[in-house]
């Protein structure tokens, strides 16, 4: 079963993974709006899947995969720019899926029902 109050402290601490991401991102030049809105969406989305999911396994290792599997479509869109930033792009999804599920399940003891 949902609930209500992990979906949205996970979608909060996705959409703040998204803008401290792209102020990561920004910091060698300020980047074109789509690819701003593309950072900040695609962290919100592994927040949201944290909120959502319904699987049962460690917090940790929760966050870990959610943040590998929604990292994914973004890197593979940065291919282009090199192998290190769609390498670099799965990893910073890895602990940003780690951090929000910490926030969520540990923080504010929002717990997968």
């Amino acid at each position: 079963m949902l609930n209500p109050k992990r979906l949205l402290i996970a979608t909060i601490f996705g959409v703040i993974s998204g803008f401290v991401c792209l102020a990561f991102a920004s910091s060698s030049g300020p980047q074109p709006w789509f690819m701003a809105v593309s950072i900040i969406l695609s962290r919100t989305l592994i927040g949201f899947a944290i909120g959502i999911s319904v699987l049962k396994m460690g917090w940790w290792l929760h966050g870990i995969i959610m943040g590998i599997v929604f990292s994914l479509p973004m890197a593979f869109a940065t291919f282009a720019m090199g192998f290190y930033v769609f390498i670099m792009t799965i990893i910073m999804g890895i602990i940003y899926g780690f951090f929000i599920e910490l926030f969520t399940s540990i923080v504010f003891k929002a717990k997968a029902a």
